[in-house]
């Protein structure tokens, strides 16, 4: 899976073993949804999709 590094600014591969599923609610109820990635140093990485790519993907939950 691909992730924009802000901090090298440039793309980033994450495989999946290393990505997990995160669900952000805010004040107002609206729901967000994201992949979080993980880099070899430990940075977090997210990517905000749509709810039915949240869905297909295949990796654990981790609580926002």
């Amino acid at each position: 899976m691909d992730f924009y590094d802000v901090k090298t600014r440039s793309k980033v591969n994450v495989g999946d073993d290393k990505v997990k599923k995160v669900k952000y609610t805010q004040k107002n109820g609206q729901v967000r949804y994201a992949l979080r990635g993980y880099t070899s140093d430990n940075r977090k990485l997210t990517k905000f999709v749509s709810k039915d790519t949240w869905d297909s993907m295949k990796v654990p939950e981790e609580k926002a």
